[in-house]
């Protein structure tokens, strides 16, 4: 049995294809954790959002898709709650006109409420029922996988939502020891230079694991292979990459690593 691990994919559904297509996954024992954020920015938002329901639907006890803090904004703008998703930054205006063929306009607080309703009745109400009952977070023997990280290295039962959707926190970048924790969100060249070695663009420090590979033209969606720390990758521009991934492995994969060498 393996865990194959998704970063974030941010509606690049036909990286998505093609990364899903790499690994030698048996999907009657092996399972896919995707990290969450399946929406904003990218080419193909409704066809990605449809394609990890339609996964995760075929499958449930193997497919598991997190909640991402895009989701989760998408839906406190759809509630009423809040309006950071309509920020710029969060490629929102994307998602917006992928799915009501409209471009995103807001110059009054009427077009606040016009835009909310309009975006309510294009998106199936599947796919917003999808986006509520999404987790947060996911363990299996080999590791804790979470969207963001850990509030102070707690186990993520023990974390506040907040934490585990949105948390940006140093320390649980350098300092985390405990069961390895595979995160997403915060794009691996934005942490700490010392977990960044090697040229595969993932992030391994101690027991704290980051694959949010980043959202350019040139960033890979990247999923990594538990225990065995193979690293499957696919590009923009159609090429694909595997990585064998020997160093800085956590103690506790390295273990399970060395026990199914003696079994095999």
């Amino acid at each position: 049995m393996k865990t194959f691990v998704v970063g974030d994919i941010h509606g690049r559904c036909a990286q998505l294809h093609s990364l899903l297509e790499m690994p030698p996954r048996d999907e009657s024992v092996d399972t896919l954790v995707l990290l969450g954020d399946l929406i904003d920015r990218g080419p193909d938002v409704p066809g990605c959002v449809e394609y990890v329901l339609n996964l995760c639907a075929a499958n449930p006890d193997r497919v598991i898709c997190l909640r991402g803090n895009h989701e989760q904004m998408l839906l406190d703008f759809l509630d009423g709650t809040g309006l950071i998703w309509m920020t710029t930054a969060t490629g929102s205006d994307q998602t917006f006109k992928q799915y009501t063929g409209a471009p995103l306009r807001v110059l009054t607080e009427a077009d606040f409420d016009a835009a909310r309703a309009l975006l309510a009745h294009k998106i199936p109400d599947e796919q917003i029922d999808f986006f509520r009952a999404l987790p947060m977070y996911h363990e299996d023997d080999f590791a804790l996988y979470v969207h963001a990280g850990l509030e102070n290295g707690k186990h993520p039962r023990e974390s506040s939502a907040q934490a585990l959707l949105w948390t940006r926190d140093m320390d649980f970048y350098k300092s985390y020891r405990g069961k390895p924790c595979v995160f997403g969100h915060t794009p691996t060249p934005l942490l700490p230079l010392r977990g960044r070695l090697g040229r595969h663009g993932i992030y391994v420090f101690h027991s704290s694991i980051g694959i949010d590979t980043g959202y350019s033209l040139h960033s890979p969606l990247s999923c990594l292979s538990l225990p065995d720390f193979t690293l499957y990758q696919t590009f923009a521009d159609g090429h694909a990459a595997t990585h064998h991934i020997t160093s800085f492995i956590p103690e506790t994969l390295k273990a399970m690593q060395r026990g199914a060498s003696a079994t095999s």
